[in-house]
C-alpha cells in the first residue's frame, strides 16, 4: 500500500473524490480530514480554497478538461480526476500559485497514489492546458451560460423561467464571489456598540447593516474567537435574521420552530419572545443537539429542543402563536456557501414539495386562530416558493398572506431566501 504525503493538496483532492463519489457534504468531509491532519495554518487555508474553489469552478474546470481528453470524464479514476480537476482550479482561478507548482505536485499526489499507473497521463493534460488558449463560451444559450457561471444546465434553465436572463446571470455572477459572514448580536449578554468595541480591539472588522443586531464579520476565524464561545453572538445570515423579524414575535408569544438545527432562527425568535417560549424540534438527534448546545452558550433559556416528525401532528405539545416553517429544499439560494448542491442529484419537485406541503398541513393544526405562520426556504424555485404558499391558501380560506420576500445576493447581500408570513383569521 502506498503512504499518501499528509499535505495541503493531497487532502483536498482527496475531498472532491469522497464528495464526487460519495455524495459526502462537503463542510463535514473537510472539516473531519481536516481535523485528522496535522497540517499548518497557512496548508489548512490552502487546502480550504483549493477545495472550495474546485467546487465552485467545477463546470468550466470540466469544460477544460473535456477539450484535452478523449476520455469520458467518468470513466478516469476518481483520485486522478479529482487531483486534476484541483490542479486546474489552481492554474485557472489562483494568481498567486505558479503553473508549474500545479502540475509538479498533481503529478507527484498521483505517482504516490493507488493510481500512480496515472502520473504520466496527468503531466500530458496539465502541460497541454497550459500550451492551450481555450476561452469559456460567452453566448446566451443555457450550456454556455452554466459553463461560464458554473452551474448546472437544469438549475440555469429554471432560474431563466422563473426570472429571466439578466437576474439568472446577476444571481449566478454573485455566487461565485465570498459571500460575507453575518452575525446577530446576543442582546442578552451584550449590544452592538460593546461587541463592535470589544471585536475592534483585537483587530476583528465589523461593519453595520440595514437590520439592528446584525453585522458583517471578517477577517479572523469566528469560532475562534472568545466572544463567539463566550455567547456574545451567532452567525445567522441576514434573509435568515429578517424573516424571522418579518413573523413580528411578540413578548410572551409561544413559537413553535418546526425545523428547527442548527437553531439560528429559535435563537433569534426566543430573543423576540423574551418572556414566550420556543419548542424546537427537528428529526435527528445529533442535530438536536446542536440546537441545545447553541442555546446553552448563549444563555438562552426559553427554548425546549426535542426530536420531532414536522410533519407528524404531537397532540402533547398544545398550540402556538407564531409558527416557523423552514423546511426541506433544494438549497439554490445558498450555492455560494454550499456549492456541492450545485451538483447533487436533484430530488423531484413531487418529492420535495409533498414533504413541504405535508409540513405546512401540520403546521396548521398547531396555529391558534390570530396567529402567524412564517413558511421559508433557501431555493429560489418558484415551485417550492410562491407555488406552495398559493397552493395552501387555495385549500385554507381562513388564512391570508400578509408579508412576502424572495431575498438575493446581488440586491440584498444575503443568501438566496424565501419567506411568506400567513395569518390565521378564523
Amino acid at each position: 500500500m502506498v503512504i499518501m504525503l499528509d499535505n495541503a493538496r493531497h487532502i483536498a483532492a482527496s475531498a472532491l473524490k469522497k464528495v464526487a463519489s460519495d455524495g459526502a457534504y462537503s463542510n463535514i468531509v473537510l472539516n473531519n480530514m481536516l481535523s485528522d491532519a496535522e497540517l499548518s495554518k497557512e496548508d489548512k487555508a490552502l487546502c480550504t480554497t483549493i477545495f472550495y474553489g474546485t467546487l465552485d469552478r467545477l463546470v468550466p474546470i470540466d469544460y477544460y478538461l473535456k477539450k484535452l481528453i478523449k476520455t469520458p470524464l467518468k470513466k478516469v479514476k476518481p483520485y486522478t480526476l479529482a487531483v486534476m480537476r484541483s490542479a486546474v482550479f489552481q492554474i485557472k482561478y489562483l494568481d498567486k500559485i505558479p503553473n508549474s507548482a500545479a502540475v509538479n505536485e498533481a503529478v507527484s499526489l498521483v505517482k504516490r497514489s493507488k493510481e500512480g499507473f496515472n502520473a504520466s497521463f496527468v503531466n500530458g493534460v496539465l502541460r497541454n492546458l497550459l500550451r492551450t488558449e481555450t476561452p469559456l463560451p460567452n453566448g446566451k444559450s443555457i450550456n454556455d451560460i452554466s459553463v461560464r457561471y458554473s452551474c448546472p444546465a437544469h438549475i440555469v434553465s429554471m432560474l431563466i423561467d422563473d426570472y429571466g436572463d439578466d437576474f439568472t446571470a446577476s444571481f449566478l455572477e454573485s455566487c461565485l464571489e465570498p459571500p460575507p459572514i453575518y452575525i446577530r448580536v446576543n442582546t442578552l449578554k451584550t449590544t452592538t456598540e460593546k461587541l463592535i468595541l470589544e471585536l475592534s480591539e483585537k483587530g476583528v472588522a465589523t461593519k453595520t447593516t440595514k437590520e439592528e443586531n446584525a453585522l458583517i464579520i471578517s477577517g479572523c476565524s469566528v469560532e475562534g474567537l472568545d466572544e463567539y464561545k463566550n455567547g456574545l453572538f451567532f452567525v445567522q445570515d441576514l434573509s435568515c435574521q429578517l424573516t424571522v423579524k418579518s413573523l413580528e414575535i411578540e413578548s410572551g408569544s409561544r413559537v413553535l420552530d418546526m425545523c428547527a438545527a442548527p437553531g439560528g432562527k429559535s435563537f433569534t425568535a426566543a430573543m423576540y419572545a423574551k418572556d414566550g417560549e420556543v419548542l424546537s424540534f427537528d428529526l435527528y438527534k445529533q442535530r438536536v443537539e446542536l440546537i441545545k448546545s447553541g442555546a446553552e452558550r448563549l444563555g438562552i433559556k426559553n427554548i425546549l429542543a426535542s426530536v420531532g416528525d414536522a410533519t407528524v401532528f404531537d397532540n402533547n405539545i398544545g398550540s402556538f402563536d407564531r409558527i416557523i416553517c423552514d423546511v426541506p429544499c433544494s438549497g439554490i439560494g445558498v450555492i455560494r456557501r454550499k456549492p456541492d448542491i450545485k451538483y447533487n442529484k436533484a430530488a423531484s419537485f413531487e418529492e420535495l414539495g409533498e414533504i413541504q406541503r405535508r409540513i405546512l398541513e401540520n403546521a396548521d393544526r398547531y396555529l391558534k386562530v390570530g396567529g402567524k405562520l412564517l413558511y421559508s426556504t433557501c431555493t429560489l424555485n418558484k415551485k417550492e416558493n410562491r407555488g406552495n404558499v398559493d397552493w395552501f391558501l387555495s385549500c385554507h380560506k381562513n388564512y391570508s398572506l400578509c408579508f412576502e420576500k424572495t431575498y438575493c445576493p446581488q440586491t440584498d447581500g444575503s443568501d438566496g431566501f424565501y419567506a411568506a408570513v400567513l395569518y390565521k383569521s378564523r
